[in-house]
Formats: C-alpha cells, sequence, structure tokens
C-alpha cells in the first residue's frame, strides 16, 4: 500500500471516527427518556451509580440505556451519587441527567401532614415522606431537652406543629425539619394573632388546645366558628367544658360514637366533664381553621349543643338546659333507631 493509500484510508477512518463522535456527541445533548413524566430518584447512603442508573434507566423507559452507561462510566465512574431525591424531568438531556447526579443537584420535595391526632402519626407521616423513618422522629419528638427548649411541655408541645405543606431536602435531619416546622408556627402567631389571643384571655397554646376540641367536636367549616363561641361562654362562665372529644381522648377511643354517663367518670386531667376550665394539652393537632375559628369566634349566647338527629354532622344549639335536653333526646332515639350502642 502506498503512502498516498496509507493517508487516504487513515483519513476515513479518522473522518469515520469523527463523525461516531459526532453522533454519539448529538445525541447525548438530547433526551433519551420514552416516559412524559418526570423520574423520580430517591438515593440513599451508600448507594452505587450503576444502581442509580439502573433505577432511572427502568422507571424512564430509556431509549439508549448504552449511551447513558457510557456516559455514567466517565463522569460517575469515580463518585458515589450523592444522597437526596432527584427529579428528572422528561427532555432533560443524557449529559445533563449524568451532571445532575454527579453534583448532587437534588430537588426539593413537598411534605403534607394535617388530620393528625397524636405525635406517632405525625412521625409516620414525616417518615413516609422523608428520609429519616418514624421511629428516628419519635425518639426526637420526645426528646425532653427539645420540648423544654421550644418553650413546651409534654402536653403542650404539639401546638407548635401548624398542618400544612412545606418544601424540605428529602435528605433533611431531624433538626432542619423541626426548624422548618417552629418557625411556621412563629409565622403563624402574628401579632394581630396574638393580641386576639390576649383578649380571649389566652395563650397562644391554650388557643391550640381549644382549638384542638372545636376540630375534634365538628368538621364542618362554616360551623366551628359557633363551636368555638359555646366553649368560650362556657369558659367565661366558669362551668365545665363537658366536650365529648375530651372524654374521647381521655379513654384512648376516638372512635367512640356514643358517650354514656360511665364514660364520663374517668379520671383523667383531660375529662372536661369531671374538670373545669381547659385541658392541659389537645387532644390533637388543630388545623389553621380552626385556630382561625377561635381566635375568629361567633358571638352568641349558646351554652349547650348535641348532634343533630339527621346525622348530618352539624349539631342542634341551645340557649337552655331543658331546650338542649330535648335535642339531646332526640339525638339518643335516632342512635337507638339505628342500633349504635357504643
Amino acid at each position: 500500500m502506498t503512502t498516498k493509500k496509507r493517508w487516504i484510508w487513515f483519513a476515513g477512518f479518522m473522518l469515520l471516527v469523527l463523525m461516531g463522535i459526532g453522533c454519539v456527541a448529538h445525541l447525548s445533548l438530547r433526551s433519551s427518556m420514552k416516559t412524559g413524566e418526570s423520574v423520580h430518584l430517591y438515593v440513599r447512603s451508600g448507594s452505587s451509580p450503576e444502581a442509580v442508573l439502573d433505577s432511572f434507566i427502568r422507571k424512564a423507559e430509556v431509549e439508549r440505556p448504552w449511551l447513558l452507561k457510557a456516559l455514567a462510566h466517565v463522569g460517575l465512574k469515580q463518585a458515589e451519587v450523592r444522597v437526596g431525591h432527584y427529579e428528572i424531568k422528561p427532555g432533560l438531556s443524557d449529559v445533563n441527567v449524568i451532571r445532575m447526579l454527579r453534583a448532587g443537584l437534588q430537588t426539593p420535595v413537598r411534605v403534607t401532614f394535617n388530620n393528625v391526632r397524636t405525635v406517632e402519626q405525625l412521625a409516620g407521616k414525616l417518615g413516609s415522606q422523608l428520609l429519616v423513618d418514624s421511629l428516628e422522629w419519635i425518639a426526637y419528638f420526645q426528646d425532653s431537652s427539645l420540648i423544654a427548649s421550644s418553650g413546651f411541655d409534654r402536653n403542650t408541645f404539639m401546638t407548635v406543629f401548624i398542618p400544612d405543606t412545606y418544601e424540605m431536602w428529602w435528605n433533611t435531619s431531624t433538626e432542619r425539619a423541626f426548624g422548618v416546622l417552629r418557625q411556621a408556627y412563629e409565622r403563624f402567631w402574628t401579632e394581630d394573632f396574638k393580641q386576639r389571643a390576649q383578649a380571649l384571655r389566652m395563650r397562644p397554646v391554650e388557643v391550640s388546645v381549644l382549638a384542638s376540641i372545636v376540630e375534634e367536636e365538628t368538621n364542618k367549616a362554616d360551623e366551628m366558628p359557633r363551636v368555638a363561641g359555646l366553649y368560650i361562654n362556657r369558659l367565661r362562665m366558669g362551668m365545665p367544658l363537658q366536650a365529648d372529644p375530651t372524654v374521647k381522648f381521655a379513654l384512648g377511643d376516638p372512635g367512640l360514637r356514643r358517650i354514656l354517663t360511665e364514660h364520663t367518670r374517668i379520671q383523667s386531667p383531660y375529662n372536661t366533664y369531671l374538670f373545669a376550665g381547659l385541658p392541659p394539652g389537645p387532644i390533637r393537632i388543630p388545623s389553621k381553621q380552626a385556630l382561625r375559628a377561635v381566635l375568629n369566634f361567633e358571638r352568641h349566647s349558646y351554652l349547650y349543643m348535641c348532634a343533630r338527629a339527621d346525622f348530618s354532622g352539624y349539631h342542634a344549639f341551645a340557649t337552655t338546659l331543658s331546650q338542649h335536653n330535648r335535642n339531646a333526646q332526640a339525638y339518643h332515639k335516632a342512635l337507638n333507631e339505628r342500633g349504635i350502642m357504643k
């Protein structure tokens, strides 16, 4: 083979190589995801690049896994993918997928909790949405130094939590996550709300305790201010609240549908049939809606209420005991007709 032919062959070969490189480079700048939805990767400590990549390839239905693995071999071969949550959106190029994983460019998660009765339930909700598991959350929330430094006691600690949706890193620590929740509490209690609480002769924590009772008493948003007004009337007169939800809490049975006389005799500071005033702590984590219902309570003269006999979820309100007894009789009759004994 002459020198000229060798150069021609070499030039042709190099041209093919350059074309191949150009083709690969072009493809790497495009997305190989077939799915039209974002892919969420949750990377735990010790996860290998290969395992993370395989998970992505499977979830994203990647068209060119060979190319992605080749890019990863170069970009991730000496790096462990950083712990975190990664949202890979449709259209993101293959090379940028590798860059995201290598740089640890994770995406925050939206953490939501509501309708929570106990710290254990809250721990379960947080544990299902964040890296830290529920048992670690329970241990953290039961730490006496945390409770004391937050300005609460074991009975009132739940009032620091405001049900809402929060944006956090998936791998955030318990301390940082609690900091976010504590800041939300401080933001909720504006000067206006603090003044409203003061006008009620209550501290914010006491507003939360009453709000928890109101929310357990009714799930009707339009009725909450009226229920709050009734309990405030009783507090101002020194009458026992006689709130059935507090008895259920004392018994540890929130699903109890019929409160009997024997139930109201349980010896517990949460039994508002036996003890006047507010119980020592909330019986659930009250929602913003319930808190606002107390702070903006309805002014009226009602002192009694009973669930309506139509089982609509609303209550029949009364200003006198005789009127209340008639309402209660109608409700108990409806319970008997439905065979509801407890």
